[in-house]
């Protein structure tokens, strides 16, 4: 229920991905999508991004869910463009490990968006 991806390109590695199943609604999550920096903007988030949707169709999943706390549009906009749909924004979201002291309170109001693809309906 689970796969990872990585995008080598002239023999180094220059971006990921991976997908979690979850037979109990029957979604794939895309997780941990990144792209090295120096070869963002040539196709690589999406190709990568297009794994995970073939994985999802081939596997039978009925839709592909994600939660980024990206504040950079173009994350948000090659998600669109994959045809995910904006379902949520989470105020103030706990990153895995933070504490929520004061002081993370104070510095750390992260927005964790949900974003989700209907493959078919169940």
């Amino acid at each position: 229920g689970s796969c990872f991806w990585v995008a080598v390109l002239d023999g180094n590695v220059v971006g990921i991905v991976a997908a979690r199943g979850n037979e109990e609604d029957n979604t794939v999550e895309l997780r941990r999508m990144s792209v090295d920096s120096n070869y963002r903007g040539k196709g690589i988030a999406k190709a990568l991004g297009r794994k995970v949707l073939e994985f999802a169709v081939l596997n039978n999943y009925s839709s592909v869910v994600l939660g980024t706390t990206a504040v950079k549009m173009a994350a948000h906009k090659l998600y669109e463009s994959l045809g995910f749909k904006h379902v949520g924004v989470v105020e103030h979201y706990a990153l895995p490990g933070m504490t929520r002291s004061l002081l993370e309170r104070m510095f750390f109001q992260v927005r964790y968006h949900r974003y989700r693809l209907q493959l078919r309906e169940e």
